[in-house]
């Protein structure tokens, strides 16, 4: 007695991809699904949020202490105040080591947790399980620094008033500063992700390569033109609606346009993630190396 497959009429089998990009999209998304759980809802994250509100924290209080003290102060003044803070207290500190924290532990979390082996043995392209690892650090990092620069820009506005901030924002300068300050910190996740993520696989002890890249971005302002374009910060420079005076040492050169510094950003880090793509194709486990 031979039995043949029940179908329904209404409800036919739906066949799912087994190879190919729809194949690769599914395991993407689910890659980004549990990385991002990781990135966001573990004890991991808890440094990344003190981060994250370290300046909202510092920016409020300063500026409720303002507010006691009725210092006067004009919105023009705390346009300067805000780009010097941003481009050396929030890019080169927060979003900097914000970032060396997420995506150097991307891949040496799993290694640490002895559960990278899992993400091997599954029928995943190295590439694919590349991209979603670093899609979820990007979105976990550009999300909760993008909102803190948003917050920290209206504290830092508390001694004005609103009805000073309205105007500075509508009449003035305000709403375009802003736009550019949470664009330039999308790109800085961006670049900064792929670089330390790559570390994170090139190296055991990222460290001592992480304080390079520091002092690196630190002295960009005193190397030749050729040499600025080897860095992220130079990329984002074009971005920066008030720069901040570099001193009588700088070596001077006119920025490129912010849409060719984007895609100079843009091509660096597709580089550096193609070549993490490659290392990862040649790393084998090995946990008691660790």
């Amino acid at each position: 007695m031979s039995t043949a497959p029940i179908t329904s009429a209404t409800s036919p089998m739906v066949e799912r991809p087994t190879s190919g990009w729809p194949l690769w999209r599914r395991q993407l998304l689910a890659i980004f699904r549990m990385e991002s759980r990781k990135s966001t809802f573990t004890p991991r994250a808890l440094l990344l949020y003190l981060l994250a509100a370290a300046p909202v924290v510092l920016v409020g209080g300063a500026s409720l202490i303002n507010l006691w003290y009725g210092q006067e102060i004009t919105a023009g003044q705390l346009v300067k105040i805000f780009s010097v803070m941003f481009q050396v207290f929030y890019l080169r500190g927060v979003i900097f080591f914000g970032c060396v924290w997420v995506f150097t532990n991307l891949f040496r979390g799993e290694v640490l947790d002895q559960s990278l082996h899992y993400y091997f043995l599954s029928p995943v392209r190295r590439g694919v399980l590349v991209a979603g690892k670093y899609l979820a650090g990007l979105v976990a990092t550009a999300t909760l620094f993008g909102l803190g620069v948003i917050v920290t820009y209206f504290l830092i506005h508390l001694p004005v008033g609103w009805s000073g901030t309205q105007e500075h924002l509508f009449n003035g300068p305000g709403l375009g500063h802003l736009t550019a300050y949470v664009s330039i910190t999308l790109l800085a996740c961006l670049g900064y992700g792929a670089v330390f993520l790559l570390f994170g696989l090139l190296f055991r002890n990222p460290i001592v390569p992480v304080a390079v890249v520091l002092l690196w971005e630190g002295i960009n302002f005193l190397l030749p033109p050729l040499l600025k374009k080897i860095s992220v910060v130079h990329y984002l420079n074009s971005w920066m609606p008030v720069p901040m005076p570099q001193g009588p040492f700088a070596i001077v050169s006119t920025p490129p346009p912010a849409w060719l510094s984007t895609l100079g950003l843009l091509t660096m880090t597709a580089v550096l993630l193609g070549l993490a793509t490659l290392k990862l194709k040649r790393t084998q486990v090995s946990y008691g190396e660790e």
